[in-house]
């Protein structure tokens, strides 16, 4: 279980581009994310999505091809020896992409699909199930079952917001401690503060309450972050509204270690 690798008072990172862009702009966040984790002793995941499949627009930005994608990140494990996840959006998928990553991410809309969740599990990789935007914390105890009832025992949940009216997501942290209960509890709190369904048809966000998020996740005994960075967020071709200046990490990361070395001792 990667979660095992965590270290006393540290957490479990997971954090990357929301989208492969090109192997020259992953590679440099990666090296930033490393240089960063690797001082600070916090386990890292490098997380990119292959392709971008639920896009609200016709025309915005989905992917650079499947198996372009998919080699770069395999590149990353290998050359950088870290995890990486990637999120699949069909039971089709699961296969291909398990060749190339080590955590198979399953999407918050489609966190319910039995046949994506199932197939996902008969990779034997570790599977992240991140909650749907519209499921209560006790209720993905089901998403959990069916991949260990389908002979996977690796698992684990991400919190991603919870539906807010409709152009919102809020978290409610009573369900970080549910969560615990079923599987180990990551705390996406890129995600969860986006604005979606805008009626520009391009997601917004505050990212200005990315740190504040994450340190009540910290508080609250979250097993990791997630987070999505760039370099220049403002020219991501996907998410940018709600990411994290790769430039701002460390000192987010820092502030989080701090708050966790207090609380582990209460």
């Amino acid at each position: 279980m990667i979660t095992e690798k965590i270290e006393k008072n540290k957490f479990l990172l997971i954090a990357g581009p929301c989208a492969i862009e090109g192997e020259q702009i992953a590679n440099e966040i990666a090296e930033k994310l490393i240089a960063i984790t690797s001082k600070l002793s916090i386990p890292l995941v490098f997380k990119g999505s292959y392709r971008k499949a639920n896009r609200t627009r016709l025309d915005s930005f989905t992917g650079i091809g499947d198996l372009e994608a998919l080699k770069i990140l395999g590149d990353i494990s290998s050359k950088f020896n870290i995890p990486v996840i990637t999120d699949i959006h069909s039971s089709s998928e699961a296969k291909m992409a398990a060749e190339y990553v080590d955590i198979i991410q399953i999407p918050a809309f489609l966190a319910r699909q039995t046949d994506i969740l199932v197939s996902a599990a008969t990779t034997g990789k570790t599977i992240n199930i991140k909650k749907g935007q519209f499921m209560s914390a006790d209720s993905m105890k089901y998403a959990v079952d069916k991949v260990v009832e389908s002979g996977n025992q690796k698992v684990i949940i991400t919190e991603r917001g919870t539906q807010f009216g409709y152009n919102d997501l809020i978290v409610d942290f009573r369900g970080i401690n549910e969560l615990k209960k079923i599987a180990p509890t990551i705390l996406d709190v890129t995600h969860s503060v986006q604005k979606p369904n805008q009626t520009s048809g391009v997601t917004g966000g505050n990212p200005e309450y990315i740190e504040s998020l994450a340190r009540a996740g910290i508080v609250n005994g979250v097993d990791g972050i997630f987070l999505e960075t760039h370099t220049n967020p403002l020219k991501a071709k996907s998410d940018g509204a709600n990411m994290l200046d790769l430039n701002k990490v460390e000192n987010l990361l820092v502030n989080l270690l701090a708050i966790r070395e207090v609380t582990s001792r209460l």
